[in-house]
């Protein structure tokens, strides 16, 4: 077996938690619920992986580099519940207490965070990222999975770069960033390219590989995908503004 390195994504994992569990009081009646089932899933992975390293990212509290850059970014998703933005410095105290790191930085997400750790990290290391959230299946490889909770903490599914193949129409992890770019991210408040499916801008990355080169591609090639003429010159016209 090979050595793990197990990161969590403290901020996904206690959102989950928050709402998977029911309300959960300590003797001081402060809420519980989200460090509980936190922990939860802690303990069941280091049961089940047996890692030999372990981190723990979190969003830091305050705008980040894709607000500067683009002030809408997640402009219509609702503030974080104050019952579990509360509970965080309760998990903070628990991972210190278990001598378990954690980061966090600001101006950035957990997200970035992980990515800096699985790319820093040595190659001959299995990287296991637990998480709720898709985006960090960008980071899959031939050391790296994605340990993604479906439903609550309960349910969880393992992403290779073969599932991430499957679920994406063929596309590799590393071509998930331009994928989004084509589709948006309803999530994060990010539009796409409007006017194209899908399934068309799966077979566009297939065929071109990357946004940069679509932006190149000639026009009567692009039609024979199935997409317009005027789609496809809005398209590379979009693009080429981005």
């Amino acid at each position: 077996m090979p050595e793990r390195f197990l990161i969590l994504d403290g901020n996904s994992i206690l959102y989950r938690a928050f709402f998977a569990l029911p309300e959960l009081k300590n003797k001081k009646g402060e809420l519980t619920n989200a460090v509980y089932g936190f922990l939860l899933v802690l303990f069941k992975l280091i049961k089940e992986l047996k890692p030999k390293y372990l981190a723990v990212c979190f969003d830091f509290p305050a705008p980040t580099f894709r607000h500067k850059e683009f002030k809408e970014y997640k402009a219509t998703r609702p503030p974080t519940p104050k019952d579990l933005v509360s509970q965080i410095p309760k998990l903070k105290e628990i991972l210190k207490s278990f001598s378990i790191p954690y980061f966090e930085m600001e101006g950035f997400e957990a997200d970035d965070l992980i990515g800096t750790l699985v790319k820093n990290s040595p190659k001959n290391i299995e990287k296991i990222i637990a998480t709720g959230d898709l985006d960090t299946l960008q980071l899959v490889g031939k050391n790296t999975k994605v340990y993604f909770l479906q439903r609550g903490v309960k349910k969880a599914q393992i992403f290779d770069p073969e599932k991430v193949k499957e679920k994406y129409g063929g596309l590799n992890p590393e071509q998930i960033p331009d994928f989004k770019a084509l589709v948006g991210d309803t999530s994060d408040n990010v539009p796409g390219i409007e006017g194209i499916g899908p399934k068309t801008k799966e077979k566009l990355l297939k065929k071109y590989k990357s946004v940069n080169l679509i932006k190149f591609a000639a026009i009567d090639d692009i039609i024979s995908l199935g997409i317009n003429r005027k789609t496809a010159m809005n398209l590379i016209e979009k693009l080429k503004e981005s």
